[in-house]
């Protein structure tokens, strides 16, 4: 029996509108193989919503996602905001706010490489080769909103950086939780020498541990695992950590894979879930037709897999964007010496493949 899928549509930014589009050709393909019935309304966020009304997350948009089941999310950002460091309204102010009010607490980031891309992976193929680890990042607490401030004289300021039991536990679970699904690995990363915050982390974790007897559970200082994730990234099934430290190394993380077009993300929260590329809005690019959108198909992957439970669905987009690759059918960043194949091409690809398989 099919189902119904009410998603709110975020294009934002930069070359957002485009790979949004290809990921709605993507998702709109998969629904009618499956006779699922496809629901979305689009709304503004990011540079384009101060642009139009004054705030980078309106009410509005706010009332859409949290009406909806999941969210597909492009990308935020423009330079005009970037380089000015006076702007009191910055599109990245609705990124927290979306993330606090939607009680947006994980972000899921697998790391994947792909046989036929590994040589552009700036580490060497044997370390690469089968990598495949899956970051999780708490993403409502910690220094990002704790209290900050500047002092009268502007020459000293702070940010705070609080953690609660309830937000530890709240994601240290969904850590063992996949660790169960996966390789029954969980890597817990803290800065517990040091910090007060990470100690309770740890507590809270070695508390937790044993009633995931299956799982294996190791815990490493973030400098540690800045430097295992270069030396051996394929030592990593789940990675849990904090808000900042997660930030990080999820970056660090995304890169040895060899390109950032091709990573999704999703973010799990209280009232719904948003699914978007880990890349941001590449403002060059815009209206050029020749952004990746690889990372953003397999961010609505993400969505049919944890959104909708329809795993099958998710699979088939997989299977497309494996057989894209192998096919050659890739933008600018990735084609190297062969050709180049423009973004709507390669959304018309995939979602021709999902249709004919």
């Amino acid at each position: 029996m099919g189902k119904t899928l009410n998603i709110a549509v975020l294009a934002g930014d930069g070359i957002g509108p485009e790979i949004i589009e290809q990921a709605l050709k993507v998702t709109k393909a998969v629904c009618d193989k499956f006779g699922h019935e496809l629901k979305y309304k689009h709304a503004i966020t990011g540079a384009c919503a101060i642009d139009t009304v004054g705030d980078p997350y309106p009410p509005e948009t706010h009332q859409l996602c949290m009406e909806s089941d999941a969210v597909l999310f492009g990308a935020i950002g423009h330079p005009k905001f970037d380089n000015d460091p006076t702007a009191k309204v910055r599109p990245e102010q609705g990124l927290l706010r979306m993330r606090k009010q939607l009680g947006l607490y994980a972000n899921l980031r697998p790391v994947e490489t792909f046989e036929s891309l590994l040589h552009k992976s700036p580490l060497r193929k044997d370390l690469v080769e089968g990598a495949n680890f899956m970051c999780i990042r708490e993403l409502t607490g910690g220094i990002y909103f704790g209290e900050k401030g500047t002092s009268d004289d502007g020459n000293t300021a702070f940010d705070n950086c609080v953690y609660t039991r309830e937000e530890i536990e709240r994601i240290l679970k969904l850590g063992f939780e996949y660790a169960m699904k996966r390789n029954k690995k969980l890597t817990i990363v803290d800065k517990a020498n040091v910090l007060e915050t990470s100690r309770l982390w740890r507590k809270i974790g070695q508390e937790m541990a044993p009633k995931y007897p299956e799982v294996e559970t190791e815990f490493m200082f973030v400098d540690n695992a800045a430097m295992r994730i270069i030396q051996w990234p394929k030592s990593f099934d789940v990675m849990v950590t904090e808000n900042m430290f997660g930030d990080i190394l999820t970056d660090e993380a995304s890169v040895i894979t060899g390109s950032l077009g091709l990573l999704p993300s999703a973010s799990i929260g209280l009232h719904t879930s948003v699914f978007e590329p880990i890349h941001g809005s590449y403002p060059q690019a815009t209206g050029k037709d020749i952004a990746n959108p690889i990372a953003t198909v397999l961010s609505a992957a993400m969505m049919f897999e944890y959104a909708f439970g329809m795993m099958d669905e998710g699979a088939i987009i997989r299977e497309a964007v494996a057989e894209s690759l192998k096919a050659g059918v890739v933008t600018e960043d990735i084609s190297g010496d062969s050709k180049a194949y423009k973004t709507s091409e390669v959304g018309n690809w995939l979602a021709e493949y999902v249709t004919k398989k």
